[in-house]
Protein backbone atom coordinates (compact mmCIF):
# COMPACT_ATOMS: atom_id res chain seq x y z
CA UNK A 1 0.00 0.00 0.00
CA UNK A 2 1.28 3.34 -0.89
CA UNK A 3 1.80 6.23 1.67
CA UNK A 4 -0.92 8.26 -0.09
CA UNK A 5 -3.08 5.64 0.24
CA UNK A 6 -2.21 4.80 3.75
CA UNK A 7 -3.71 8.03 4.79
CA UNK A 8 -7.13 7.38 3.19
CA UNK A 9 -10.09 5.42 5.21
CA UNK A 10 -11.17 2.01 4.42
CA UNK A 11 -13.74 3.20 1.75
CA UNK A 12 -12.04 5.90 0.06
CA UNK A 13 -8.93 2.62 -0.68
CA UNK A 14 -11.82 0.62 -1.98
CA UNK A 15 -13.36 3.10 -4.10
CA UNK A 16 -9.63 3.33 -5.42
CA UNK A 17 -9.65 -0.31 -6.41
CA UNK A 18 -12.90 -0.24 -8.01
CA UNK A 19 -12.70 3.16 -10.08
CA UNK A 20 -12.18 2.68 -13.97
CA UNK A 21 -13.07 -1.00 -14.14
CA UNK A 22 -16.27 -1.84 -16.50
CA UNK A 23 -18.68 -3.37 -14.44
CA UNK A 24 -22.17 -4.54 -15.05
CA UNK A 25 -25.13 -3.30 -12.69
CA UNK A 26 -25.29 -6.17 -10.45
CA UNK A 27 -21.30 -5.85 -10.69
CA UNK A 28 -21.66 -2.02 -9.05
CA UNK A 29 -24.25 -3.53 -6.48
CA UNK A 30 -21.55 -6.26 -5.18
CA UNK A 31 -19.26 -2.70 -5.48
CA UNK A 32 -21.37 -0.34 -3.41
CA UNK A 33 -22.42 -3.08 -0.91
CA UNK A 34 -18.59 -3.66 -0.16
CA UNK A 35 -17.62 0.15 -0.03
CA UNK A 36 -20.70 0.72 2.06
CA UNK A 37 -19.20 -2.04 4.18
CA UNK A 38 -15.66 -1.57 3.86
CA UNK A 39 -14.19 -2.12 7.68
CA UNK A 40 -15.77 -5.45 7.39
CA UNK A 41 -15.18 -6.09 3.78
CA UNK A 42 -12.04 -7.55 4.28
CA UNK A 43 -13.85 -10.63 6.71
CA UNK A 44 -16.83 -11.52 4.57
CA UNK A 45 -17.33 -14.55 2.92
CA UNK A 46 -18.36 -14.85 -1.02
CA UNK A 47 -22.01 -16.07 0.36
CA UNK A 48 -21.93 -13.01 3.02
CA UNK A 49 -21.16 -10.59 0.24
CA UNK A 50 -23.40 -11.88 -1.95
CA UNK A 51 -26.70 -11.18 1.02
CA UNK A 52 -25.36 -7.70 1.35
CA UNK A 53 -26.00 -7.08 -1.96
CA UNK A 54 -28.86 -8.75 -3.00
CA UNK A 55 -27.20 -10.92 -5.98
CA UNK A 56 -25.89 -14.48 -6.09
CA UNK A 57 -22.50 -16.21 -4.61
CA UNK A 58 -21.71 -16.72 -8.27
CA UNK A 59 -22.11 -13.05 -9.04
CA UNK A 60 -19.47 -12.21 -6.81
CA UNK A 61 -17.09 -14.75 -7.71
CA UNK A 62 -17.84 -13.31 -11.56
CA UNK A 63 -17.15 -9.62 -9.82
CA UNK A 64 -13.82 -10.87 -8.49
CA UNK A 65 -12.68 -12.36 -11.67
CA UNK A 66 -14.02 -9.17 -13.69
CA UNK A 67 -11.58 -7.08 -11.19
CA UNK A 68 -8.86 -9.18 -12.72
CA UNK A 69 -8.48 -11.89 -9.80
CA UNK A 70 -8.48 -15.11 -10.02
CA UNK A 71 -11.24 -15.77 -7.41
CA UNK A 72 -13.56 -14.20 -4.78
CA UNK A 73 -10.20 -15.50 -2.14
CA UNK A 74 -7.96 -13.40 -3.98
CA UNK A 75 -9.97 -10.48 -3.95
CA UNK A 76 -10.74 -11.31 -0.07
CA UNK A 77 -6.70 -11.34 0.12
CA UNK A 78 -6.16 -8.11 -1.92
CA UNK A 79 -9.06 -6.06 0.70
CA UNK A 80 -7.00 -7.15 3.83
CA UNK A 81 -3.87 -5.80 2.00
CA UNK A 82 -6.00 -2.48 1.71
CA UNK A 83 -7.51 -2.81 4.84
CA UNK A 84 -6.06 -0.46 8.44
CA UNK A 85 -2.11 -1.85 9.42
CA UNK A 86 -3.48 -3.04 12.48
CA UNK A 87 -6.28 -4.88 12.06
CA UNK A 88 -5.21 -8.74 12.69
CA UNK A 89 -6.62 -11.40 9.70
CA UNK A 90 -9.41 -12.69 10.89
CA UNK A 91 -10.19 -10.38 13.28
CA UNK A 92 -13.58 -9.30 14.24
CA UNK A 93 -14.91 -6.19 13.47
CA UNK A 94 -15.25 -3.97 16.27
CA UNK A 95 -19.02 -3.17 17.81
CA UNK A 96 -20.42 -0.54 16.00
CA UNK A 97 -22.55 1.64 18.71
CA UNK A 98 -25.37 0.88 16.48
CA UNK A 99 -25.14 -2.74 18.38
CA UNK A 100 -26.18 -1.21 21.68
CA UNK A 101 -29.41 0.62 20.37
CA UNK A 102 -33.10 -0.88 19.75
CA UNK A 103 -34.77 2.50 18.80
CA UNK A 104 -35.52 2.68 15.10
CA UNK A 105 -34.88 6.09 15.30
CA UNK A 106 -31.22 6.04 16.75
CA UNK A 107 -30.32 3.66 14.02
CA UNK A 108 -31.12 6.13 11.60
CA UNK A 109 -29.29 8.40 12.91
CA UNK A 110 -25.64 6.15 13.44
CA UNK A 111 -26.33 4.96 10.43
CA UNK A 112 -26.01 8.91 8.44
CA UNK A 113 -23.50 9.16 10.78
CA UNK A 114 -21.42 6.77 9.43
CA UNK A 115 -22.58 7.69 5.80
CA UNK A 116 -20.58 11.18 6.79
CA UNK A 117 -17.63 9.50 8.94
CA UNK A 118 -17.23 8.04 5.23
CA UNK A 119 -17.23 11.55 3.25
CA UNK A 120 -14.80 12.31 5.48
CA UNK A 121 -12.57 9.30 4.44
CA UNK A 122 -13.21 10.46 1.15
CA UNK A 123 -12.24 13.57 1.36
CA UNK A 124 -8.54 13.04 2.57
CA UNK A 125 -8.15 13.39 -0.85
CA UNK A 126 -9.01 17.50 -1.90
CA UNK A 127 -7.63 17.25 -5.32
CA UNK A 128 -11.49 15.86 -6.84
CA UNK A 129 -13.26 18.46 -4.72
CA UNK A 130 -10.86 21.39 -5.62
CA UNK A 131 -10.95 20.00 -9.65
CA UNK A 132 -15.03 20.52 -9.50
CA UNK A 133 -14.81 23.84 -8.03
CA UNK A 134 -12.22 24.94 -10.51
CA UNK A 135 -14.69 23.37 -13.67
CA UNK A 136 -17.47 24.75 -11.93
CA UNK A 137 -16.25 28.43 -11.14
CA UNK A 138 -15.33 28.95 -14.31
CA UNK A 139 -18.52 28.09 -15.86
CA UNK A 140 -21.09 31.62 -17.15
CA UNK A 141 -23.61 30.49 -16.61
CA UNK A 142 -23.59 27.67 -14.13
CA UNK A 143 -26.64 25.36 -14.67
CA UNK A 144 -27.44 23.13 -11.34
CA UNK A 145 -29.10 20.21 -11.95
CA UNK A 146 -31.39 18.11 -9.31
CA UNK A 147 -34.71 16.42 -9.93
CA UNK A 148 -37.44 14.36 -7.48
CA UNK A 149 -35.50 13.45 -4.35
CA UNK A 150 -32.38 15.30 -5.35
CA UNK A 151 -34.54 18.76 -6.26
CA UNK A 152 -33.64 20.08 -2.74
CA UNK A 153 -30.02 19.63 -2.74
CA UNK A 154 -30.15 21.06 -6.22
CA UNK A 155 -32.06 24.07 -5.06
CA UNK A 156 -30.02 24.13 -1.52
CA UNK A 157 -26.56 24.43 -3.96
CA UNK A 158 -27.85 26.93 -6.55
CA UNK A 159 -29.23 29.28 -3.56
CA UNK A 160 -25.69 29.58 -1.81
CA UNK A 161 -24.00 29.39 -4.90
CA UNK A 162 -25.57 32.47 -6.58
CA UNK A 163 -23.88 34.58 -3.33
CA UNK A 164 -20.83 33.99 -5.21
CA UNK A 165 -21.34 33.19 -8.48
CA UNK A 166 -22.44 36.01 -11.47
CA UNK A 167 -24.78 33.73 -12.85
CA UNK A 168 -26.45 30.40 -11.04
CA UNK A 169 -29.65 28.66 -13.17
CA UNK A 170 -31.39 26.06 -11.00
CA UNK A 171 -32.83 23.48 -12.88
CA UNK A 172 -35.08 21.34 -10.50
CA UNK A 173 -38.38 20.17 -12.91
CA UNK A 174 -38.56 17.90 -15.61
CA UNK A 175 -41.08 18.00 -18.41
CA UNK A 176 -40.35 18.51 -22.09
CA UNK A 177 -38.68 22.01 -21.79
CA UNK A 178 -35.94 20.49 -19.38
CA UNK A 179 -33.34 19.65 -22.27
CA UNK A 180 -34.34 23.44 -23.86
CA UNK A 181 -32.98 24.67 -21.11
CA UNK A 182 -29.94 22.56 -20.75
CA UNK A 183 -29.24 23.79 -24.14
CA UNK A 184 -29.80 27.66 -23.57
CA UNK A 185 -27.70 27.78 -20.61
CA UNK A 186 -25.11 26.06 -23.16
CA UNK A 187 -25.99 28.55 -26.04
CA UNK A 188 -25.15 31.58 -23.34
CA UNK A 189 -21.76 30.08 -22.74
CA UNK A 190 -21.74 27.21 -19.75
CA UNK A 191 -19.01 24.99 -19.69
CA UNK A 192 -19.95 22.62 -17.05
CA UNK A 193 -23.22 21.52 -15.44
CA UNK A 194 -23.41 20.51 -11.33
CA UNK A 195 -25.78 17.56 -11.38
CA UNK A 196 -27.23 16.11 -8.12
CA UNK A 197 -28.44 12.64 -8.56
CA UNK A 198 -29.93 10.58 -5.62
CA UNK A 199 -31.99 7.47 -5.74
CA UNK A 200 -34.86 6.73 -6.84
CA UNK A 201 -33.11 7.93 -10.57
CA UNK A 202 -35.36 10.27 -13.28
CA UNK A 203 -35.27 8.88 -16.82
CA UNK A 204 -35.25 12.71 -17.28
CA UNK A 205 -32.32 13.12 -15.51
CA UNK A 206 -30.14 10.84 -17.63
CA UNK A 207 -31.68 12.41 -21.16
CA UNK A 208 -30.84 16.20 -19.46
CA UNK A 209 -27.18 14.58 -18.93
CA UNK A 210 -27.22 13.21 -22.02
CA UNK A 211 -27.63 16.24 -23.31
CA UNK A 212 -25.23 18.09 -21.52
CA UNK A 213 -22.74 15.96 -22.62
CA UNK A 214 -24.14 16.51 -26.53
CA UNK A 215 -23.84 19.98 -25.51
CA UNK A 216 -19.85 20.18 -24.87
CA UNK A 217 -21.02 20.80 -20.79
CA UNK A 218 -18.38 19.39 -18.49
CA UNK A 219 -20.23 17.14 -15.84
CA UNK A 220 -19.64 17.36 -12.41
CA UNK A 221 -22.51 14.99 -10.31
CA UNK A 222 -23.16 14.52 -6.82
CA UNK A 223 -24.56 10.65 -6.33
CA UNK A 224 -25.21 8.57 -3.44
CA UNK A 225 -22.53 6.07 -4.93
CA UNK A 226 -19.97 6.15 -7.53
CA UNK A 227 -21.56 3.30 -9.30
CA UNK A 228 -24.77 5.05 -9.25
CA UNK A 229 -26.54 4.58 -12.86
CA UNK A 230 -25.22 7.89 -14.01
CA UNK A 231 -21.64 7.51 -13.33
CA UNK A 232 -21.42 6.90 -17.26
CA UNK A 233 -22.49 10.54 -17.54
CA UNK A 234 -20.51 12.34 -15.34
CA UNK A 235 -16.54 13.69 -15.83
CA UNK A 236 -16.35 13.73 -12.72
CA UNK A 237 -18.52 11.97 -10.01
CA UNK A 238 -18.27 12.94 -6.14
CA UNK A 239 -19.79 9.86 -3.85
CA UNK A 240 -22.07 10.35 -0.87
CA UNK A 241 -24.26 7.98 0.81
CA UNK A 242 -27.65 8.57 1.62
CA UNK A 243 -29.26 6.71 4.52
CA UNK A 244 -32.11 4.30 4.01
CA UNK A 245 -33.28 3.38 7.35
CA UNK A 246 -36.47 4.98 7.58
CA UNK A 247 -39.49 5.24 5.23
CA UNK A 248 -37.74 8.15 2.88
CA UNK A 249 -33.85 8.46 2.42
CA UNK A 250 -32.18 10.90 4.31
CA UNK A 251 -29.59 13.21 2.42
CA UNK A 252 -27.07 14.83 5.22
CA UNK A 253 -23.98 13.78 3.01
CA UNK A 254 -24.88 14.69 -0.34
CA UNK A 255 -25.90 18.44 1.61
CA UNK A 256 -22.25 18.26 3.18
CA UNK A 257 -20.70 17.27 0.18
CA UNK A 258 -22.11 19.95 -1.43
CA UNK A 259 -21.23 22.71 0.81
CA UNK A 260 -18.32 21.52 0.87
CA UNK A 261 -18.24 21.54 -2.99
CA UNK A 262 -19.08 25.65 -2.26
CA UNK A 263 -16.48 26.53 -0.18
CA UNK A 264 -13.84 25.29 -2.64
CA UNK A 265 -15.52 27.26 -4.92
CA UNK A 266 -15.96 30.68 -3.44
CA UNK A 267 -11.69 29.71 -3.10
CA UNK A 268 -11.50 29.76 -7.35
CA UNK A 269 -13.87 32.73 -7.21
CA UNK A 270 -11.66 35.95 -6.97
CA UNK A 271 -14.78 38.28 -6.18
CA UNK A 272 -16.76 35.65 -3.77
CA UNK A 273 -16.04 37.85 -0.64
CA UNK A 274 -16.69 40.89 -2.82
CA UNK A 275 -20.24 39.74 -3.24
CA UNK A 276 -21.05 38.13 0.04
CA UNK A 277 -19.95 41.41 1.67
CA UNK A 278 -21.80 43.58 -0.55
CA UNK A 279 -24.85 40.77 -0.37
CA UNK A 280 -24.76 41.57 3.48
CA UNK A 281 -24.60 45.33 3.24
CA UNK A 282 -27.88 44.77 1.02
CA UNK A 283 -29.58 43.08 3.29
CA UNK A 284 -29.28 44.76 5.88
CA UNK A 285 -30.83 48.03 4.37
CA UNK A 286 -33.14 46.21 3.61
CA UNK A 287 -33.88 44.77 7.18
CA UNK A 288 -33.89 41.27 5.68
CA UNK A 289 -33.26 39.05 8.71
CA UNK A 290 -34.80 39.21 11.98
CA UNK A 291 -31.16 39.20 13.73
Amino acid sequence: MTTADEALGPSARLLRLFEGSRLTPTQRRIAHALVQHAADAPFLSSVEVAELAGVSQPSVTRFAVALGYDGYPGLRRRLRDLGPAEAAAGAAPAESPRDAVRNEQQRAVLAEIDNLNRLAELLADPEPVARAARILAASRPLPVLGLRAASAQARGFAYFAAKVHPDVRLLDEGGSMLTDRVEQAAAAGASALMCFALPRYPRELTDALTAARDCGLTVVTVADSAFAPVARMSDLLLPAAVGSSLVFDTACAPMVLGRVLLQAMCDELPGAEARLEAFEHTAAARGLFLD
